[in-house]
């Protein structure tokens, strides 16, 4: 995700951007950093049923990545963040703060991980099932995932961010689910939150064009119902505003020379 800083489509004329590109040397940090953030993922997902607390959560992966990792949890302390983790169940859409809420059998749960190693950052999220999920459920993550990926596929040097947005909302439209606006992916690499943002929407052909060498996460948040959303009183916490099911997958990608490459991806996991 997850947007962290979240950054929103403005109305408003955009400032010049400052869009980094990648040299070698820094991709190939990058892929290190990215390859912690899975195994965070990884590791965690045993951990996840019902009866586990959020803060528990976020305290093994707080563990795994200061002590076996050797890392640093971007979230923490960022801005006031308060958890080493995003924990985001159900109707929240995306920044969960981690608690004492207790799982039940039939709640969904996205984990965002970004770690920070050698300076630079990796940034992924998954949707987990807490026991046996509903119908809705099952279906909603799943073209929660098909989306990003149909959004990843476009990448390419001469594509724009457009072609992303138009894929994910396409997809995600057909199958007669709303896309959240709000929030979007990023750029990243020293900086966690970097040019350009990342719209989960849009026209093809419009935005951007992606060049070799460009890092930044792909990371639509789709919901149930309706696309509005709303932040509560904790500052971070965004939830649906009619209270329906939103799911979440993030990447981080690097554009190549003929494509892309996931930087973030599992050991079990097939794209």
């Amino acid at each position: 995700m997850k947007l962290f800083d979240t950054k929103t489509a403005q109305s408003a004329p955009p400032p010049p951007l400052r869009v980094g590109v990648k040299t070698p040397d820094e991709q190939e940090k990058m892929r290190v950093a990215g390859k912690l953030a899975a195994q965070v993922l990884d590791m965690i997902g045993s951990r996840v049923e019902p009866g586990v607390t959020t803060d528990e959560l976020n305290d093994i992966c707080h563990d795994f990545i200061v002590g076996h990792q050797d890392a640093i949890p971007a979230p923490l302390n960022y801005k006031g963040f308060p958890k080493s983790i995003c924990t985001s169940v159900n109707h929240v859409v995306c920044h969960g703060i981690p608690g004492p809420k207790t799982l039940k059998n039939g709640d969904i749960l996205n984990i965002d991980i970004t770690v920070i190693k050698d300076g630079f950052h990796g940034d992924t999220s998954r949707m987990f099932f807490v026991g046996k999920p509903s119908v809705l459920s099952e279906r909603l993550t799943r073209v929660t995932r098909e989306a990003m990926l149909r959004g990843i596929s476009v990448v390419r040097p001469g594509a724009t961010l457009g072609d992303i947005g138009a894929a994910i909302q396409t997809h995600v439209e057909k199958n007669r689910f709303s896309v959240v606006r709000e929030y979007c992916g990023h750029g990243i690499g020293r900086v966690f939150h970097e040019d350009p943002q990342v719209l989960h929407y849009g026209r093809a052909g419009t935005g951007m064009t992606l060049v070799e060498g460009m890092t930044f996460t792909v990371e639509p948040m789709i919901n149930a119902g309706k696309r509005q959303v709303k932040l509560l009183p904790d500052g971070w916490t965004v939830v649906t505003k009619d209270h329906s099911l939103s799911a979440q997958w993030e990447h981080t990608i690097l554009v190549t020379a003929d494509g892309f490459e996931i930087l973030t991806l599992g050991d079990q996991e097939s794209v």
